[in-house]
């Protein structure tokens, strides 16, 4: 158990029971104990007692209580189940929040967004208290752009989902091997559905476990061959799972991680040496059929070198087969120089990340906690700052496999000042500058935002450049091509933020970067040991920019790093 699972747990429950109608004063304590124990600068393992935080009452005790017991709230599971599923798209609707809603369903029983929807065109809505005509409006105009379910699904909403499936398939007995294959695999942004193929003897068997392990809202098929779903989770989300035995299985992942482009040149290779390709091997002219062990083999049967999901796009894959082994990789990576601790919005101490950091043989590492203008991230004022800076100082002298830097991710300001001034820049090693607020600036003036941090001698690196949420949020546009000639200019890095929330800078704007000789640093922004992860998805991601290990500031070694931020 962690502060932020606790955290996210009592907020959850504030939101639950406001949709429920509850007392204001009931809702109100359990979003005071979430906020209380999120200002508090230690991390769950360094409390005493977290009970006996002032804050805490009996009933948002009784959950934290029943979270470090347990692992989940029983009352979190029963006011999940006791309110409507559909009440909870409603509260995507702008304008509308969990007391608005509640009111809705307690009068007009509207429990669905076609129901709202029915409401608002009939004009019932706007005879209920705190409602009026102008809201219905308003409301049928949102609704006119809301999709339940949206088209394609984010990678980080999909990210968890396939975590959860791969869990249920470790433990089906049945099943010799199976991997997410498809445009997730490839680290697309969004994808339509998830796919899987899994190699067994014993389909049927496969499929019925499937059925009942995964939260299955809908079944679209369910055959010998292959089974396509619906889960019951947010948005919805559709999964097929190809059953195909095991000498199959290293093709048919290879055909239906696609792309479809890359496929048809492949199908051209095996034609031009007299060779048919197809989901299950390779037909030789004889009539027999190859099979493979791996995808490597699969490559190396048509005298290609492997070539990683993530390039598989366009084609264009097999004109750079030589650029192909200076591609980044996760082995390359020495350091992570951007996440967050429990002085600020993070879940752990500064001392537990840089154990997690350790577990991962990285050599070096940068706190760098958010600064005194974000209040919502707890930031950290210039005495807090100091101090972490001296905390930080204390706990480096205890390691010798690894080295903390100090460090902070400072907001650029809405009028293009920076949070810190000069006089505490200079006291830390590695200063990221941020935009976190005023996204609908003009143009202009967010790139004059943007170049006082590019310009300061003590700024390192701009972090999440665009400020893009995938498939949410644009951020605040920015003109990328000549910021990245201002850090080119200025010798600064551009992050590659890792978060599968952000993918920022994206891959169009990576190749310009790598093309102006641009460094780029992949980071996570982790606020949980568990997000330490994303290095991962930062790596693939910048594969697909083809990205190679020198471009990359966190594949240098600590003597070089060092002489970096030192210059």
């Amino acid at each position: 158990m962690d502060k932020k699972t606790i955290i996210k747990t009592l907020e959850k429950i504030a939101l639950y029971m406001e949709l429920q109608g509850e007392n204001p004063f009931k809702v109100s304590a359990f979003r005071k104990a979430a906020q209380v124990i999120e200002l508090d600068s230690r991390s769950l393992s360094e409390m005493d007692n977290i009970l006996s935080l002032k804050g805490i009452g009996a009933a948002t005790g009784a959950v934290i209580e029943d979270l470090m017991n347990k692992g989940e709230s029983s009352f979190l599971i029963e006011l999940q189940n006791s309110v409507p599923s559909g009440l909870l798209p409603m509260l995507k609707i702008p304008g509308l929040g969990g007391k608005k809603i509640a009111k809705l369903y307690k009068e007009l029983q509207i429990d669905s967004i076609e129901a709202l929807k029915e409401a608002c065109e009939s004009h019932k809505v706007q005879k209920l208290p705190g409602f009026a005509a102008k809201t219905e409006v308003k409301i049928l105009a949102e609704l006119e752009n809301f999709q339940v379910k949206p088209e394609r699904s984010a990678v980080w909403l999909l990210e968890p989902i396939v975590e959860i499936i791969n869990e249920k398939l470790s433990h089906i007995t049945t099943i010799e091997k199976f991997s997410v294959a498809g445009s997730y695999r490839r680290v697309k942004e969004a994808s339509k559905d998830i796919d899987f193929i899994i190699a067994t003897e014993y389909p049927i068997e496969v499929r019925e476990e499937i059925l009942k392990v995964l939260p299955v809202l809908k079944v679209i098929a369910a055959g010998d061959t292959k089974v396509s779903i619906t889960l019951d989770v947010e948005n919805e989300v559709d999964v097929d799972f190809r059953l195909v035995n095991i000498d199959q299985f290293a093709s048919a992942l290879n055909h239906f991680t696609g792309s479809k482009d890359h496929n048809i040149k492949m199908r051209q290779i095996a034609k031009d040496q007299g060779k048919k390709i197809s989901e299950y091997g390779v037909e030789l002219e004889d009539g027999t059929v190859q099979h493979f062990k791996t995808e490597e083999e699969f490559y190396a049967f048509f005298d290609l070198p492997f070539i990683p999901p993530t390039v598989r796009e366009d084609g264009s894959e097999f004109t750079k087969l030589d650029q192909l082994s200076r591609l980044v990789k996760l082995e390359d990576i020495k350091a992570d120089l951007h996440m967050h601790t429990t002085w600020s919005d993070g879940a752990y101490s500064i001392e537990e990340m840089v154990e997690a950091c350790r577990t991962k043989g990285y050599s070096h590492l940068v706190i760098t906690d958010h600064s005194d203008y974000l209040k919502v991230a707890n930031g950290l004022t210039k005495e807090r700052l100091l101090h972490q800076i001296e905390t930080i100082h204390e706990i480096n002298e205890k390691y010798t496999d690894i080295e903390i830097f100090t460090g902070t991710e400072m907001d650029i300001l809405p009028d293009g000042s920076l949070d810190f001034d000069e006089d505490v820049l200079k006291q830390l090693d590695f200063v990221i500058a941020s935009i976190h607020s005023s996204f609908s600036q003009p143009e202009e003036k967010i790139m004059e935002r943007l170049f006082n941090a590019i310009k300061n001698p003590f700024v390192h690196m701009i972090a999440h450049p665009t400020g893009r949420i995938i498939e949410t949020r644009n951020g605040y546009n920015p003109d990328v091509p000549t910021l990245i000639e201002w850090a080119k200019e200025y010798g600064k890095i551009l992050e590659l933020n890792a978060s599968p929330y952000r993918l920022d800078l994206k891959t169009e704007y990576l190749r310009i970067a790598k093309e102006s000789g641009v460094p780029i640093a992949i980071n996570t922004d982790a606020h949980h040991i568990n997000q330490l992860k994303y290095m991962d998805l930062g790596v693939r991601y910048a594969q697909k920019a083809w990205l190679s290990t020198d471009e990359i500031v966190n594949t240098w070694s600590l003597d070089k790093f060092k002489q970096f931020i030192t210059k």
